[in-house]
Protein backbone atom coordinates (compact mmCIF):
# COMPACT_ATOMS: atom_id res chain seq x y z
CA UNK A 1 0.00 0.00 0.00
CA UNK A 2 1.53 3.18 -1.14
CA UNK A 3 1.66 6.59 1.46
CA UNK A 4 3.70 9.57 1.91
CA UNK A 5 6.22 10.50 4.71
CA UNK A 6 6.45 14.01 4.04
CA UNK A 7 3.27 14.75 2.42
CA UNK A 8 4.23 18.71 2.34
CA UNK A 9 6.80 18.04 0.00
CA UNK A 10 3.91 17.68 -2.98
CA UNK A 11 4.30 21.76 -2.44
CA UNK A 12 6.59 21.48 -5.24
CA UNK A 13 4.32 20.86 -7.92
CA UNK A 14 3.59 24.36 -8.20
CA UNK A 15 7.04 24.82 -9.65
CA UNK A 16 5.49 23.01 -12.91
CA UNK A 17 4.28 27.06 -13.76
CA UNK A 18 7.63 27.70 -14.64
CA UNK A 19 8.28 25.59 -17.42
CA UNK A 20 4.70 26.53 -18.98
CA UNK A 21 5.72 30.49 -18.87
CA UNK A 22 9.03 29.91 -20.24
CA UNK A 23 7.69 27.82 -23.00
CA UNK A 24 4.93 30.64 -23.76
CA UNK A 25 7.49 33.12 -23.75
CA UNK A 26 9.68 31.50 -26.30
CA UNK A 27 8.70 31.72 -29.84
CA UNK A 28 10.39 30.38 -32.92
CA UNK A 29 12.89 32.46 -34.34
CA UNK A 30 11.36 34.33 -37.62
CA UNK A 31 13.43 35.53 -40.65
CA UNK A 32 11.49 37.88 -42.72
CA UNK A 33 11.46 36.64 -46.45
CA UNK A 34 11.26 39.71 -48.88
CA UNK A 35 9.53 38.66 -52.28
CA UNK A 36 7.42 40.88 -54.93
CA UNK A 37 3.44 39.41 -53.88
CA UNK A 38 3.80 41.33 -50.22
CA UNK A 39 2.79 44.73 -51.68
CA UNK A 40 -0.63 42.57 -52.66
CA UNK A 41 -0.72 41.55 -49.07
CA UNK A 42 -3.06 43.32 -46.19
CA UNK A 43 -0.69 45.83 -44.18
CA UNK A 44 -2.61 45.06 -40.55
CA UNK A 45 -3.30 41.88 -40.52
CA UNK A 46 -5.29 40.27 -37.18
CA UNK A 47 -3.05 38.42 -34.81
CA UNK A 48 -4.16 34.29 -33.86
CA UNK A 49 -5.24 34.67 -30.20
CA UNK A 50 -4.37 31.33 -30.22
CA UNK A 51 -1.68 29.54 -26.99
CA UNK A 52 0.89 28.01 -28.79
CA UNK A 53 3.92 26.25 -26.51
CA UNK A 54 7.37 25.32 -28.77
CA UNK A 55 9.39 22.21 -28.45
CA UNK A 56 6.39 19.78 -26.94
CA UNK A 57 8.56 16.63 -25.93
CA UNK A 58 11.01 19.16 -23.86
CA UNK A 59 7.91 21.10 -22.16
CA UNK A 60 6.43 16.96 -21.39
CA UNK A 61 10.04 16.12 -20.17
CA UNK A 62 10.46 19.44 -17.87
CA UNK A 63 6.87 18.92 -16.59
CA UNK A 64 7.60 15.32 -16.01
CA UNK A 65 11.03 15.87 -14.25
CA UNK A 66 9.42 18.57 -11.89
CA UNK A 67 6.69 15.98 -10.75
CA UNK A 68 9.33 13.45 -9.97
CA UNK A 69 11.24 15.80 -8.03
CA UNK A 70 8.11 16.79 -5.52
CA UNK A 71 7.35 12.96 -5.46
CA UNK A 72 10.94 12.74 -4.41
CA UNK A 73 10.47 15.31 -1.52
CA UNK A 74 7.59 13.85 -0.52
CA UNK A 75 8.97 10.56 0.14
CA UNK A 76 7.15 7.53 -0.78
CA UNK A 77 6.65 4.70 0.41
CA UNK A 78 5.52 0.83 -0.09
CA UNK A 79 3.78 -1.30 2.40
CA UNK A 80 3.05 -4.61 2.45
CA UNK A 81 -0.75 -5.19 1.77
CA UNK A 82 -2.13 -7.64 4.76
CA UNK A 83 -5.24 -9.73 4.99
CA UNK A 84 -7.60 -8.33 7.70
CA UNK A 85 -9.29 -11.96 8.37
CA UNK A 86 -9.07 -13.37 11.66
CA UNK A 87 -5.85 -15.13 12.04
CA UNK A 88 -5.86 -18.57 13.69
CA UNK A 89 -2.33 -19.23 14.63
CA UNK A 90 -1.81 -23.37 15.69
CA UNK A 91 0.86 -24.88 17.70
CA UNK A 92 3.12 -27.53 15.76
CA UNK A 93 1.88 -31.01 17.06
CA UNK A 94 -1.65 -30.94 17.44
CA UNK A 95 -4.21 -32.08 15.75
CA UNK A 96 -6.07 -29.89 13.07
CA UNK A 97 -9.03 -31.74 13.36
CA UNK A 98 -9.52 -30.42 16.86
CA UNK A 99 -9.36 -26.76 15.83
CA UNK A 100 -10.89 -26.21 12.42
CA UNK A 101 -12.70 -23.18 11.89
CA UNK A 102 -16.45 -23.56 10.12
CA UNK A 103 -16.06 -19.96 8.03
CA UNK A 104 -13.61 -19.67 5.44
CA UNK A 105 -12.87 -16.49 6.20
CA UNK A 106 -9.88 -16.77 8.44
CA UNK A 107 -6.45 -17.73 8.59
CA UNK A 108 -5.27 -20.92 9.48
CA UNK A 109 -1.44 -21.07 10.11
CA UNK A 110 0.87 -22.90 11.94
CA UNK A 111 2.68 -20.90 15.32
CA UNK A 112 6.55 -21.43 13.34
CA UNK A 113 8.93 -19.61 11.63
CA UNK A 114 7.72 -18.09 8.73
CA UNK A 115 4.31 -19.08 9.84
CA UNK A 116 3.36 -21.47 7.36
CA UNK A 117 -0.07 -22.53 5.90
CA UNK A 118 -1.26 -25.27 7.95
CA UNK A 119 -2.44 -26.70 4.39
CA UNK A 120 1.07 -28.32 4.70
CA UNK A 121 2.83 -30.52 7.20
CA UNK A 122 3.63 -29.65 10.68
CA UNK A 123 6.83 -27.81 10.65
CA UNK A 124 9.52 -29.23 13.67
CA UNK A 125 10.61 -25.96 15.23
CA UNK A 126 13.02 -24.87 18.27
CA UNK A 127 12.12 -21.68 18.28
CA UNK A 128 10.93 -19.34 21.38
CA UNK A 129 7.27 -19.93 21.89
CA UNK A 130 7.24 -16.32 23.24
CA UNK A 131 9.22 -14.88 20.55
CA UNK A 132 7.16 -16.58 18.04
CA UNK A 133 3.98 -14.61 19.51
CA UNK A 134 6.22 -11.38 19.68
CA UNK A 135 6.86 -11.67 15.94
CA UNK A 136 3.14 -12.33 15.03
CA UNK A 137 1.61 -9.86 17.05
CA UNK A 138 3.85 -7.26 15.10
CA UNK A 139 3.52 -8.77 11.53
CA UNK A 140 -0.38 -8.62 11.79
CA UNK A 141 -2.40 -5.22 11.20
CA UNK A 142 -4.02 -4.11 14.70
CA UNK A 143 -7.66 -4.66 14.13
CA UNK A 144 -6.49 -7.98 13.18
CA UNK A 145 -8.56 -10.66 15.93
CA UNK A 146 -5.61 -13.17 16.71
CA UNK A 147 -6.67 -16.47 18.09
CA UNK A 148 -3.82 -19.16 19.46
CA UNK A 149 -4.21 -22.75 19.81
CA UNK A 150 -2.31 -24.36 22.48
CA UNK A 151 -1.54 -27.72 24.28
CA UNK A 152 -2.37 -27.82 27.81
CA UNK A 153 1.31 -28.33 28.87
CA UNK A 154 3.92 -25.56 26.71
CA UNK A 155 7.92 -26.04 25.61
CA UNK A 156 10.46 -23.46 24.97
CA UNK A 157 9.29 -20.67 26.48
CA UNK A 158 10.69 -17.89 27.99
CA UNK A 159 10.42 -16.97 31.98
CA UNK A 160 7.69 -14.08 31.48
CA UNK A 161 4.39 -13.77 30.53
CA UNK A 162 3.98 -12.63 26.68
CA UNK A 163 2.87 -8.75 26.88
CA UNK A 164 1.34 -7.96 23.20
CA UNK A 165 -0.41 -4.84 21.64
CA UNK A 166 -3.93 -7.13 21.60
CA UNK A 167 -6.37 -9.52 23.37
CA UNK A 168 -5.38 -12.86 22.23
CA UNK A 169 -8.52 -15.23 22.48
CA UNK A 170 -6.29 -18.23 24.35
CA UNK A 171 -7.13 -21.74 23.41
CA UNK A 172 -5.78 -24.80 25.24
CA UNK A 173 -6.63 -28.08 23.62
CA UNK A 174 -5.80 -31.42 23.77
CA UNK A 175 -2.43 -32.48 22.81
CA UNK A 176 1.42 -31.86 22.99
CA UNK A 177 4.10 -30.05 21.81
CA UNK A 178 7.32 -31.70 21.23
CA UNK A 179 9.51 -32.29 23.82
CA UNK A 180 12.64 -29.62 24.04
CA UNK A 181 16.09 -31.51 23.84
CA UNK A 182 17.99 -31.05 27.00
CA UNK A 183 20.73 -29.47 26.98
CA UNK A 184 23.23 -30.28 29.33
CA UNK A 185 25.48 -27.38 31.23
CA UNK A 186 28.86 -27.58 30.40
CA UNK A 187 30.98 -27.42 33.33
CA UNK A 188 33.51 -24.57 33.75
CA UNK A 189 37.51 -25.06 33.64
CA UNK A 190 39.43 -23.75 36.48
CA UNK A 191 42.82 -21.57 36.08
CA UNK A 192 44.43 -20.57 39.45
CA UNK A 193 46.92 -17.84 40.10
CA UNK A 194 48.07 -17.60 43.76
CA UNK A 195 50.39 -15.87 45.94
CA UNK A 196 53.38 -17.51 47.25
CA UNK A 197 51.38 -17.60 51.20
CA UNK A 198 48.44 -19.19 49.16
CA UNK A 199 49.63 -22.31 47.50
CA UNK A 200 47.90 -24.78 50.16
CA UNK A 201 44.18 -23.24 48.81
CA UNK A 202 45.14 -24.57 45.19
CA UNK A 203 44.59 -27.88 46.46
CA UNK A 204 40.38 -27.32 47.16
CA UNK A 205 40.14 -26.13 43.64
CA UNK A 206 42.21 -28.84 42.07
CA UNK A 207 39.95 -31.43 44.01
CA UNK A 208 36.77 -29.65 42.45
CA UNK A 209 38.09 -29.77 39.16
CA UNK A 210 38.97 -33.33 39.48
CA UNK A 211 35.36 -34.47 40.53
CA UNK A 212 34.39 -32.28 37.08
CA UNK A 213 36.64 -34.08 35.35
CA UNK A 214 37.95 -31.02 33.76
CA UNK A 215 41.34 -29.91 32.95
CA UNK A 216 43.14 -27.59 35.63
CA UNK A 217 45.60 -25.26 35.84
CA UNK A 218 47.81 -23.20 38.47
CA UNK A 219 50.75 -20.69 38.47
CA UNK A 220 52.06 -18.34 40.44
CA UNK A 221 50.29 -14.46 40.18
CA UNK A 222 53.02 -13.54 38.06
CA UNK A 223 52.23 -16.16 35.13
CA UNK A 224 50.46 -14.94 32.04
CA UNK A 225 46.43 -14.87 33.00
CA UNK A 226 44.70 -17.93 30.97
CA UNK A 227 42.44 -17.67 28.22
CA UNK A 228 39.63 -15.33 28.53
CA UNK A 229 36.85 -18.91 28.24
CA UNK A 230 38.34 -19.92 31.71
CA UNK A 231 37.69 -19.31 35.33
CA UNK A 232 40.11 -17.87 36.87
CA UNK A 233 40.56 -18.04 40.47
CA UNK A 234 42.86 -15.27 41.96
CA UNK A 235 44.16 -16.35 45.39
CA UNK A 236 46.11 -13.06 46.22
CA UNK A 237 45.46 -10.37 49.51
CA UNK A 238 44.76 -6.47 48.55
CA UNK A 239 43.77 -5.36 45.88
CA UNK A 240 43.18 -6.66 42.83
CA UNK A 241 46.07 -5.84 39.92
CA UNK A 242 44.75 -3.73 36.74
CA UNK A 243 44.86 -6.87 33.93
CA UNK A 244 42.42 -8.92 35.99
CA UNK A 245 40.42 -6.07 36.66
CA UNK A 246 40.32 -5.42 32.41
CA UNK A 247 39.73 -9.07 32.40
CA UNK A 248 36.26 -9.11 33.96
CA UNK A 249 35.70 -5.51 32.20
CA UNK A 250 36.11 -7.00 28.61
CA UNK A 251 33.64 -10.58 29.79
CA UNK A 252 35.79 -12.86 32.00
CA UNK A 253 34.57 -14.26 35.51
CA UNK A 254 37.14 -14.11 38.16
CA UNK A 255 36.72 -16.05 41.51
CA UNK A 256 38.47 -14.34 44.56
CA UNK A 257 39.36 -15.62 47.91
CA UNK A 258 37.56 -14.09 50.96
CA UNK A 259 41.34 -11.73 51.24
CA UNK A 260 40.61 -9.80 48.19
CA UNK A 261 39.18 -6.96 48.29
CA UNK A 262 36.72 -5.54 45.75
CA UNK A 263 35.26 -2.08 45.08
CA UNK A 264 32.13 -1.09 46.25
CA UNK A 265 29.22 -1.74 44.34
CA UNK A 266 25.76 -1.46 44.42
CA UNK A 267 25.12 -4.89 42.09
CA UNK A 268 26.52 -7.16 44.75
CA UNK A 269 24.47 -9.70 45.91
CA UNK A 270 24.29 -12.98 47.56
CA UNK A 271 24.54 -16.12 45.52
CA UNK A 272 25.69 -18.79 47.77
CA UNK A 273 24.60 -19.16 50.85
CA UNK A 274 25.11 -22.00 53.85
CA UNK A 275 22.53 -24.42 55.05
CA UNK A 276 22.06 -21.37 58.02
CA UNK A 277 21.18 -19.02 55.40
CA UNK A 278 24.47 -17.03 55.83
CA UNK A 279 26.56 -16.20 52.75
CA UNK A 280 29.47 -18.15 51.37
CA UNK A 281 29.96 -16.26 47.98
CA UNK A 282 28.92 -12.87 46.70
CA UNK A 283 28.87 -11.88 43.15
CA UNK A 284 28.74 -8.34 41.75
CA UNK A 285 28.96 -7.38 37.88
CA UNK A 286 31.82 -4.95 36.19
CA UNK A 287 31.46 -4.58 32.47
CA UNK A 288 30.84 -7.36 30.65
CA UNK A 289 31.68 -9.58 33.24
CA UNK A 290 31.39 -10.10 36.47
CA UNK A 291 33.02 -10.94 39.97
CA UNK A 292 32.63 -13.62 42.67
CA UNK A 293 34.00 -13.54 46.01
CA UNK A 294 33.92 -16.07 48.52
CA UNK A 295 33.05 -14.49 51.77
CA UNK A 296 35.20 -17.22 53.92
CA UNK A 297 38.61 -18.34 54.31
CA UNK A 298 39.55 -21.71 52.75
CA UNK A 299 39.39 -23.76 55.77
CA UNK A 300 37.55 -26.08 56.79
CA UNK A 301 37.17 -25.17 60.35
CA UNK A 302 35.31 -22.04 58.71
CA UNK A 303 34.08 -23.40 55.52
CA UNK A 304 32.88 -26.53 56.89
CA UNK A 305 31.15 -26.79 53.22
CA UNK A 306 34.88 -27.67 51.47
CA UNK A 307 34.87 -31.15 53.00
CA UNK A 308 31.20 -32.02 52.17
CA UNK A 309 30.62 -33.99 48.58
CA UNK A 310 28.61 -31.49 46.97
CA UNK A 311 30.60 -28.80 47.31
CA UNK A 312 31.76 -29.46 43.39
CA UNK A 313 28.17 -29.41 42.35
CA UNK A 314 27.34 -26.55 44.15
CA UNK A 315 30.31 -24.19 42.94
CA UNK A 316 29.07 -25.59 39.77
CA UNK A 317 25.51 -24.51 40.18
CA UNK A 318 27.32 -21.06 40.69
CA UNK A 319 29.85 -20.67 37.89
CA UNK A 320 27.15 -22.38 35.29
CA UNK A 321 23.33 -21.56 36.21
CA UNK A 322 21.26 -23.93 34.45
CA UNK A 323 19.09 -22.85 31.97
CA UNK A 324 16.05 -21.62 33.45
CA UNK A 325 13.06 -23.99 32.85
CA UNK A 326 11.28 -23.84 29.09
CA UNK A 327 8.13 -25.94 30.16
CA UNK A 328 5.01 -24.49 31.26
CA UNK A 329 1.08 -25.05 32.08
CA UNK A 330 -0.38 -22.98 28.92
CA UNK A 331 -3.15 -21.57 32.08
CA UNK A 332 -0.34 -19.41 33.20
CA UNK A 333 1.12 -18.40 30.20
CA UNK A 334 -1.86 -16.41 28.81
CA UNK A 335 -0.65 -12.72 27.35
CA UNK A 336 -1.51 -9.75 28.02
CA UNK A 337 -1.92 -6.32 26.42
CA UNK A 338 0.52 -3.86 27.02
CA UNK A 339 2.98 -3.13 24.26
CA UNK A 340 2.86 -0.78 22.37
CA UNK A 341 1.35 -0.71 18.58
CA UNK A 342 4.13 -1.77 16.53
CA UNK A 343 4.26 -0.04 13.19
CA UNK A 344 5.07 -2.27 10.07
CA UNK A 345 8.10 -1.65 8.49
CA UNK A 346 8.00 0.19 4.41
CA UNK A 347 9.84 0.29 1.58
CA UNK A 348 11.45 3.35 0.90
CA UNK A 349 10.75 4.37 -3.05
CA UNK A 350 13.63 7.10 -2.86
CA UNK A 351 16.03 5.63 -4.35
CA UNK A 352 14.50 4.30 -7.15
CA UNK A 353 12.71 7.57 -8.29
CA UNK A 354 16.23 9.22 -7.18
CA UNK A 355 17.55 7.11 -10.71
CA UNK A 356 14.13 8.07 -12.50
CA UNK A 357 14.59 11.65 -11.63
CA UNK A 358 18.80 11.09 -13.21
CA UNK A 359 17.26 9.65 -16.39
CA UNK A 360 14.93 12.32 -16.58
CA UNK A 361 17.19 15.31 -16.32
CA UNK A 362 19.95 13.52 -18.56
CA UNK A 363 16.95 13.84 -21.31
CA UNK A 364 16.08 17.00 -20.82
CA UNK A 365 19.38 17.94 -21.45
CA UNK A 366 19.76 16.17 -24.18
CA UNK A 367 16.29 17.75 -25.88
CA UNK A 368 17.39 21.20 -24.08
CA UNK A 369 20.95 21.34 -26.13
CA UNK A 370 18.92 19.81 -29.62
CA UNK A 371 16.30 22.44 -29.69
CA UNK A 372 19.34 24.62 -29.07
CA UNK A 373 21.08 23.78 -32.41
CA UNK A 374 18.24 23.66 -34.44
CA UNK A 375 17.63 27.05 -33.18
CA UNK A 376 21.09 28.04 -34.23
CA UNK A 377 21.18 30.24 -37.94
Amino acid sequence: MPALLFPLGLAALLAVVMPLVIHLMRRDELRPVVFAALRWLDPRPKPRQRIRFSEWPLLLVRLLLIAMLALLLARPVLTAQMSERPFIAVTPGLDLATVREGDDEVQLHWLAPGFPSTERPAPQTTASFNSLLRELDAQLPQGVKLTVVVPQTLQGVDAERPILSRTVDWRIVAGAMPAAQATATKLPVLSVRYAPDRAADVRWFRAVSAAWQTPFEAAGADAALPPKDRVLVWLGRGDVPPPVTARVKSGGTVLVGAQTVLPASPQRRVVWRDATGAPLMEAQGEGRGQWLRLTRPLNPAVFPELLEPTFPDQLAAVLSPPPSPARVEARDLIPVVGRSIFTRPSEELTPWLALLVAILFGVERLLATAARRRAAP
